[in-house]
């Protein structure tokens, strides 16, 4: 049951989007809704907030860029992180209409990123965040060796990694980035084999991390990044 001093008031003129997303992020706050909760409907919104439907689709679809929320077709929109008025929100932007190019550039602050997110992990994982992670890995390297591609295990493996840094924005940046090519990561460059030579660094990075060695963890993404890095530039030729 939500909070009853978390109701929805009437906007007065002014930009409305910007707004209607700064009372949302307010409501979801003082109603303490938490990830997978769902949201009012559209048509509760805009008789709450006294504005548009489109004003509230708008500020939707900003919340859903952010990653913050998810519309599920016949259901309604979920919360997928806790958020407040005072959350700062960086959004990422990328034009894929020269794939190659911005996949190199995303991964040069990737390199940087990633390679931190390893050591941070080495640094503070837990039992349970080493447990996770290997069982992430185990996931993997079951389907590599069964399909000979294994993208959305690979992304498992490494999400886990960022968790066990105990730090939301190493997750949440580089979600972001990977998440604007969703559909390449799926297949790229249509090549089953993309990336495959990086197979083996993923155990040696997990086994740098479970022996609590930054350094060595370092090492072993840069490894896997050059390979990602290679492959983009020979594939794309």
């Amino acid at each position: 049951m939500t909070n009853a001093r978390a109701a929805l008031l009437p906007l007065p003129p002014a930009d409305r989007a910007a707004q209607v997303t700064a009372a949302l992020a307010d409501y979801i706050d003082r109603a303490n809704l938490g990830a997978g909760d769902r949201l009012p409907t559209e048509r509760e919104l805009t008789i709450a907030l006294g504005v548009g439907r489109s004003t509230i689709r708008e500020s939707i679809r900003h919340f859903q860029a952010l990653g913050v929320v998810e519309a599920r077709k016949g259901s309604g929109t979920y919360l997928l992180r806790p958020i407040s008025g005072a959350t700062v929100h960086m959004p990422l932007s990328f034009e894929t209409g020269r794939l190659r190019d911005v996949l190199l550039q995303t991964l040069e602050v990737r390199r940087g990123i990633e390679a931190e997110a390893g050591m941070v992990a080495a640094r503070r994982r837990t039992a349970e965040d080493l447990v996770n992670i290997k069982q992430k890995l185990d996931e993997m390297e079951r389907v590599q060796i069964a399909k000979g591609t294994s993208g959305p295990e690979d992304l498992a493996f490494h999400l886990s990694i960022y968790d066990a840094t105990h730090n939301p924005l190493f997750k949440q940046l580089l979600e972001q980035m990977r998440g604007a090519f969703e559909h390449f990561w799926e297949k790229p460059f249509d090549r089953p084999d993309f990336a495959r030579r990086s197979f083996p660094f993923h155990r040696t990075l997990f086994n740098a991390i479970a022996a609590g060695d930054p350094e060595a963890a370092r090492e072993e993404t840069l490894k896997i990044l050059a390979i990602v890095e290679e492959d983009i530039k020979e594939m794309s030729k």
